[in-house]
């Protein structure tokens, strides 16, 4: 957990320091955002025409149902900006203010049709569809901008702490059976790749991955 703080703090530290600079478009720290592929995230600057950006991490396939019950796979968010977090509805902790700074996002995005937001279970067992729709109305969920996702727990995990590395516990193994919980926005960029992490809980922290995500619409 410690080197993964660590890392955050050099790269946000790194970032103000380019700030004045090279200032991105819209207020977005810098023109390009670094690449992430793995759980301390350190950042990768690469140019967008990197050779090793072929063989870079991606988000892989997945199958999962949304609030409506339509099957949500890779292919639906193909070509598209998007923001993953973990969640479940029964949380009295951190979701609620999750859930409300994700609704920040999606007032702020409404009209963008380039970019989706994201939300997977950490209870499907419990989130059924249903569950999930009513949910969905109670906090004014767009289901055509936000998908609250449910599915095969194992798969859920795999995807939180392999694919999106979305926990701190660096160096501590898990399994499927330890449960997962993290107040962490992913954003991933049109060829899914990992290109920031949020606090979900900080307004301050979400403000600034709206700026990145119109970085990140600017690239070529």
């Amino acid at each position: 957990m410690k080197l993964f703080k660590n890392n955050i703090l050099f790269y946000f530290l790194f970032l103000s320091a380019c700030h004045s600079k090279n200032q991105g478009k819209d207020g977005s720290r810098v023109e390009v955002l670094p690449f992430f592929n793995e759980a301390s995230f350190t950042p990768h600057w690469l140019a967008l025409d990197s050779d090793s950006l072929k063989d870079f991490h991606r988000i892989p396939d997945f199958e999962l149902f949304n609030q409506e019950g339509n099957v949500i796979t890779s292919e639906s968010l193909k070509g598209k900006i998007y923001v993953a977090n973990f969640f479940f509805t029964s949380c009295p902790g951190i979701c609620p203010q999750m859930t409300d700074n994700m609704g920040m996002l999606q007032e702020a995005l409404k009209r963008d049709d380039q970019v989706m937001l994201i939300s997977h279970s950490v209870t499907p067992d419990r989130d059924s569809v249903n569950v999930l729709k009513g949910y969905a109305a109670k906090r004014n969920i767009d289901s055509r901008k936000w998908y609250l996702l449910t599915g095969d727990r194992d798969q859920i995990y795999n995807l939180g702490r392999n694919a999106y590395f979305i926990e701190e516990n660096m160096g501590i193994e898990k399994t499927v059976d330890d449960f997962l919980h993290t107040e962490n926005f992913v954003l991933i960029d049109k060829n899914q790749h990992i290109r920031g992490i949020y606090n979900g809980l900080n307004k301050s922290s979400v403000e600034q991955l709206i700026a990145d995500i119109r970085s990140l619409e600017s690239e070529l």
